[in-house]
């Protein structure tokens, strides 16, 4: 029986890092030589590996996430594993999900540990990330994430420990399932969202605006003179700021797409339960636009593909209430 072909894009991370000669862990390790390292790899699948980037995550562009897109669509395989950085895993798996059509599984991983740190993960979340790309199982689920031999959905997964290799968790909806005895196991799905176009031109700007206790925005009107096409506002609680904020966010959205956000870990953005001044109601009837679920780093991103590729952005954003 033919085993499956795998893509496998390195992007850099601290899977990839060693110590040099300067300061610190620096990515120097690519695809090839991350394959190689992990000897199992070779029963769960042939390995096609490529290197498109050797950088720290938090300096990825919604470019090269497109280029890697395109390549994905584009190659003859049963599944492709994505290896980068964990900064900014739940962002690059989400943009991914939104980008790559098709059935075969597209699985992001990283390590929480430098190559040659004791106890480095990454080869562990590497085999286990090729375990659930060539699963027939993993079919049709979309981008997902695997680290700590976790399988988690794009929409869904968070970083939420700096330090930990247990970083990644769905405060949502939890795991979709696991890795075990080298097989994957995936105990529930998440139904797809619809895949939208990948933009060939430039990526549209669009601000994060985390708000905190006494924050009166005025900031706001100084967006659209700095070249920003849209705003995402990191709100308090169930999507609120303070009254003095509201109207100038009113205004903000006359001129460009805002969309609201929770701050919160887990947990919707209201659309009917609180109509004082700066509540979700308030700011929802000045035309900001409620991201549903989604937290202010994904939001983001959908906006601006919304943006990018011409399409209404609260026709989006309502796939995701």
């Amino acid at each position: 029986m033919a085993r499956p072909r795998l893509l496998v894009l390195s992007l850099g991370g601290t899977i990839t890092m060693t110590p040099g000669a300067g300061a610190g862990l620096n990515p120097t390790l690519g695809a090839a030589e991350l394959v190689a390292a992990v000897p199992g790899l070779a029963e769960v699948a042939e390995i096609v590996a490529e290197s498109p980037a050797r950088v720290a995550s938090p300096s990825l562009e919604p470019a090269t996430l497109l280029a890697v897109a395109r390549r994905i669509a584009a190659e003859d395989c049963d599944g492709a594993v994505v290896i980068q950085g964990t900064d900014t895993i739940e962002e690059s798996a989400f943009l991914l999900d939104l980008c790559v059509p098709g059935e075969q599984p597209v699985v992001v991983t990283g390590a929480m540990r430098g190559a040659a740190a004791p106890g480095a993960d990454g080869p562990a979340n590497l085999l286990a990330a090729a375990i659930v790309a060539a699963s027939p199982d993993a079919r049709g689920l979309g981008t997902l994430a695997v680290l700590n031999d976790q399988i988690h959905a794009a929409r869904f997964v968070r970083k939420g420990h700096s330090a930990l290799p247990s970083a990644f968790a769905s405060p949502l909806s939890g795991p979709l399932g696991f890795v075990a005895e080298g097989r994957a196991r995936i105990l529930s799905e998440v139904p797809r969202r619809p895949v939208l176009p990948t933009p060939d031109g430039e990526w549209p700007p669009v601000a994060i605006l985390g708000w905190g206790v006494g924050e009166d925005g005025r900031f706001l009107h100084a967006l659209r003179g700095l070249g920003y096409r849209g705003a995402v506002v990191d709100g308090m609680g169930a999507g609120h700021v303070p009254a003095q904020a509201a109207a100038k966010l009113g205004t903000l959205a006359d001129e460009l797409p805002v969309v609201l956000c929770s701050r919160c870990f887990a947990g919707p953005v209201f659309t009917g339960t609180y109509g004082y001044a700066g509540a979700e109601m308030d700011l929802l009837a000045r035309g900001l636009i409620p991201a549903g679920t989604l937290p202010a780093a994904k939001a983001r991103l959908l906006l601006a593909l919304a943006l990018a590729s011409g399409l209404d952005p609260a026709a989006c954003f309502a796939a995701y209430g």
